[in-house]
């Protein structure tokens, strides 16, 4: 067969079933092969797009999302959502074209150096040099792009390389276990948990594994111990638990820090540090912390573990799970059961609000949790508005709130709910975006359409650039120019065969959610959001004192 051929038999004994994208001239042998294949490819109306529906798909399934592009522009255009996918540890693999061998010597039409523009954001990034590599490097990137921790992969196919022949085979993928601590180690921390009086749990990105978020409910209901999440960490415990203390994050102190301070002891499950810094929960670097995660703890002067556990956090828990049982705990945990009194008080103040001409973001994260089921999910762009979802808006399950925290890109959720809505279709979906995100990738509103991805997005409008308004009059005391002009909502929703809703009055905006979610048809509400509350938290929050 042809090279282009045995990539693409390559991919499906990977289990690749979609890929997203746009083709160019220097794929066209590529394509032919797939359009004979079981893959179905989604044709988007940007490069970006595709990327960040590969990286919604990877986070959601945990197998390695794909998505294509040519070669030069339609590369480059990738490039956010890839650096996206792999700094949120999203399985990828990114396949783009390249000139033939013959002119990549010199200057030539279109012809860069990809893979050196993909390696600083990928864990592994290389060139098909010759036909008969194909399968090895094939099995490399959907290897690596699954390997704990997840992230990006990146394969290049020269143009002329595609047309050779082959008689290489593809390899079958192996699903190995991963290593596990030994029991020294896991004896040592059960030391320090057994002996403490305030522990606490941090669970990150690593904790939402559906086999780890399961021994962590179990091994917080056997102890008491309270869990505050990341961003990206919500739903390793049900929100309707004891032990669920919400999320952290925010830059300044909020109420679930009390229950950090308070601590004396900080379990760590898959904390990744892009998130959420050290310093801001351990300024005094006086925590005692336990590290569980799939790699060494990084280094930082405000997180120097007494004990890192490295390996496999599922099997680490279920030891823990193993070793708690009959044990006489002593635990002190009564501030952080007045944190999540608290926090279950600041998370419905607003629900029965009733404000005309504006909506309040507490009110608009109430209706909208209320809307949606345990299993639906919630994607948030960046902006403003993700950080009002990050504390209002609690999980039920594991990835069912999808929120980029590690690179934090503006664009995600729009394509991102489209490939969440293809890999569960039964399941609601919906975006909250702000009018700056939205607009970044609005083309993928014709994709959706094509699809026939019935997705809501929910869009919050200001009239620019909220979060960096925030973020600068926190500093500053004012802001540079950041607003803008935004379209009629109705019209480009309707322009793009979906439906169009604008709604003013808080009291409507359940009744509009309920309807668009029985709309045989992607819709797009439009609510006028009130970000005045910004500057009421900010000002709340740096006077938080905390109740014991």
């Amino acid at each position: 067969m042809t090279a282009a051929e045995l990539f693409v038999s390559c991919l499906e004994r990977e289990g690749v079933t979609t890929i997203f994208g746009v083709p160019g001239e220097e794929n066209a042998h590529l394509m032919m092969a797939l359009e004979k294949s079981s893959i179905k490819f989604v044709l988007t109306r940007h490069e970006q797009g595709a990327a960040f529906m590969a990286d919604a798909y990877g986070r959601l399934t945990g197998e390695a999302g794909v998505c294509l592009a040519t070669l030069g522009p339609g590369a480059t255009n990738l490039v956010t959502g890839v650096a996206d996918g792999n700094m949120d540890r999203a399985p990828m693999v990114v396949i783009t074209a390249q000139a033939g061998m013959q002119r990549q010597h010199k200057e030539s039409h279109q012809h860069m150096d990809v893979v050196a523009m993909f390696k600083p954001i990928t864990k592994w990034a290389a060139t098909v040099v010759h036909p008969d590599n194909i399968p090895e490097v094939v099995r490399k990137a959907f290897k690596l792009a699954t390997t704990e921790k997840p992230g990006a992969c990146h394969i290049e196919l020269p143009e002329d390389i595609m047309k050779l022949s082959s008689e290489k085979l593809p390899i079958s993928p192996e699903r190995l276990r991963r290593p596990v601590a030994d029991n020294k180690i896991i004896d040592k921390a059960m030391a320090l948990i057994l002996n403490a009086k305030r522990p606490i749990i941090l669970a990150g990105n690593g904790a939402i594994r559906k086999r780890a978020s399961k021994q962590l409910q179990a091994f917080a209901s056997q102890t008491g111990i309270g869990v505050i999440s990341t961003f990206m960490g919500k739903g390793a415990v049900p929100r309707s638990t004891d032990q669920c203390l919400y999320t952290v994050g925010l830059q300044a102190k909020d109420i679930v820090n009390c229950a950090i301070d308070a601590s004396d002891l900080v379990i760590c499950i898959g904390y990744d540090l892009v998130e959420y810094h050290p310093w801001l929960w351990n300024s005094k670097g006086d925590k005692q912390i336990i590290h569980v995660d799939f790699l060494p703890a990084e280094i930082d002067a405000h997180y120097l573990a007494q004990v890192e556990i490295v390996g496999d956090i599922a099997y680490t828990l279920w030891m823990f799970n193993e070793r708690i049982k009959g044990q006489q705990l002593n635990y002190n945990l009564k501030q952080q059961r007045v944190v999540r009194t608290q926090m279950l008080e600041e998370i419905s103040a607003y629900k029965n609000d009733l404000t005309e001409g504006t909506i309040r973001p507490q009110k608009a994260l109430w209706d909208v949790r209320e809307a949606l089921g345990p299993s639906d999910i919630l994607l948030s762009d960046v902006g403003a508005h993700k950080m009002w979802t990050a504390r209002y808006y609690a999980a039920d399950e594991p990835n069912t709130c999808l929120i980029s925290n590690g690179f934090c890109s503006m664009g995600f959720a729009l394509p991102g709910a489209i490939a969440a809505k293809m890999v569960y279709p039964d399941r609601k979906v919906v975006a909250i975006c702000g009018d700056g995100g939205f607009l970044m990738n609005v083309q993928e509103m014709e994709t959706a359409k094509r699809m026939g991805a019935n997705i809501v997005v929910l869009v919050w409008e200001d009239g620019g650039y909220g979060l960096i308004k925030w973020k600068q009059n926190n500093e500053f005391g004012k802001h540079t120019e950041l607003n803008f002009e935004n379209p009629d909502w109705v019209k480009l929703a309707d322009s793009f065969g979906w439906v169009g809703m604008r709604i003013n009055n808080a009291i409507d905006l359940r009744p509009a959610l309920d309807k668009a979610f029985s709309l045989n048809a992607p819709c797009l509400i439009s609510i006028p959001i009130d970000y005045r509350e910004n500057a009421l938290l900010t000002q709340r929050l740096g006077n938080i004192a905390c109740a014991i």
